[in-house]
């Protein structure tokens, strides 16, 4: 088994297929989207196959160690993935080929008027560490 991070975007992938934007949804179709992501989550947890999923709030700051003290914290002019990312899956499947399906799956969640949203997802494989070494 391996697991895959599937990550949503707000911005930084080609446009979905369904464009518009989750603020401009009405709640009847933000509630769809939602028991989607709930209903698919279910179904891979029966089969296994599912580790997590959230969505992140708008907020968010970026921290770095500067020696002694306080650590600096700024909001920008960075590129932030409060800007970029809007939430996860992470999914444990035996295959690549897999963790593609479920992505597509992911996809087809309902968005404005009830239709598709077919967003592109970002997959990314886990690390599994680093290779043996043997003599």
């Amino acid at each position: 088994m391996t697991k895959y991070l599937l990550l949503k975007h707000y911005r930084g992938a080609p446009a979905s297929v369904n464009d518009v934007p989750m603020d401009q949804w009405t709640p009847e179709e933000i509630s769809a989207h939602v028991q989607y992501m709930q209903d698919f989550g279910a179904r891979l947890e029966e089969s296994g196959e599912f580790v997590e999923h959230r969505a992140l709030a708008p907020g968010g700051t970026f921290v770095r160690s500067d020696g002694e003290g306080r650590p600096p914290v700024t909001d920008g002019p960075f590129a932030e993935t409060k800007d970029l990312i809007a939430g996860w899956t992470i999914i444990d499947v035996e295959s690549y080929e897999r963790a593609l399906e479920l992505a597509g799956e992911l996809s087809a969640a309902p968005g404005a008027g009830g239709k598709p949203v077919q967003e592109w997802l970002e997959i990314r494989p886990f690390f599994s560490g680093l290779p043996t070494v043997t003599e």
